[in-house]
């Protein structure tokens, strides 16, 4: 038996993700190969440094924790500028997200992983699937998670590589042609309990493509019913933080925790038909009531 975690993309909310890795190690369920997108590349790429014990995972979520809009999406109006001149491909530099991978991944290159780790993005030009299995790691996670119009394509061998969310296929399809036969997946979902759209052109393209993701995703578990064995982690529901919003480190990852424990305690993660999990809904806010005395509360 072969055991991969998928672990897909979602901006902040792959703070998630921390919650429902120390579930599965807590009910001592270990990977035998890691395939990541987007913010599921950062969190895969830690696991492969860093393993699975109570120490390394508690570590990712101080690293989750202590993170802000800024470490991830600096705002930088010049970047900005050229962007909408046409002068650059992006609105925002990686330089940033570069530095968070080389602080805190423990490895260097794929070949130093502990467990095999493979990350998965997106060729510009074709729209094709690219898995990468080696070479720098830090090169590999930016292409993962080079959100279009918002960080530029990464090359990798001649090839212009976007977020891994926009692909075809987010990692289950990988996992299976790279010999899984049991495979967990760790969605980081969509908030679909946000009050108003986000305000901002880098929140409403992570929005959008959290939306993307869980499609996918739930397309490819249909698809693959009955070829393999593939297991969902419950997404967070409802869910009102947008994937921008990195301030609620620790109570996603804290609700992630608790949700995931319980799912698999009650034998959920068995259950059949797992896509119908990942449905795509919206929780409409109530109306406001008004008071009698005329008062609207």
């Amino acid at each position: 038996m072969t055991t991969a975690f998928v672990l897909s993309g979602g901006g902040s909310l792959g703070a998630v993700q921390v919650g429902m890795l120390q579930a599965l190690a807590a009910r001592g369920v270990e990977p035998d190969m890691l395939v990541g997108t987007s913010a599921g590349a950062l969190n895969a790429a830690w696991v492969a440094g860093h393993g699975t014990s109570t120490q390394s995972l508690a570590g990712l979520a101080r690293v989750w924790v202590g993170l802000r809009r800024r470490d991830v999406f600096p705002l930088d109006a010049r970047a900005a500028l050229r962007g909408v001149l046409g002068r650059s491909p992006a609105v925002s530099s990686p330089d940033r997200l570069r530095q968070l991978v080389a602080t805190n991944a423990g490895i260097v290159t794929f070949d130093e992983a502990r467990i095999p780790l493979h990350l998965v993005a997106a060729d510009l030009l074709s729209g094709q699937n690219v898995t990468i299995s080696s070479g720098p790691l830090i090169r590999g996670v930016l292409a993962s998670s080079a959100i279009p119009g918002v960080f530029p394509p990464v090359t990798v061998n001649g090839r212009h590589l976007i977020d891994g969310g926009v692909a075809e296929h987010t990692g289950i399809t990988q996992a299976v042609g790279l010999g899984a036969t049991v495979i967990y997946v760790l969605t980081a979902g969509t908030p679909c309990a946000l009050l108003t759209p986000p305000s901002s052109a880098i929140g409403t393209a992570v929005q959008a493509l959290t939306l993307l993701i869980e499609q996918r995703l739930a397309r490819e578990i249909s698809d693959l019913a009955g070829t393999t064995t593939i297991k969902v982690l419950p997404p967070l529901c409802p869910l009102s933080t947008s994937a921008v919003d990195f301030s609620r480190g620790a109570e996603l990852i804290s609700r992630a925790r608790r949700a995931s424990l319980d799912w698999m305690a009650h034998g959920n993660i068995d259950l059949p038909e797992p896509e119908r999990f990942l449905a795509l809904h919206r929780h409409h806010p109530k109306p406001p009531t008004r008071h009698p005395s005329g008062f609207i509360r």
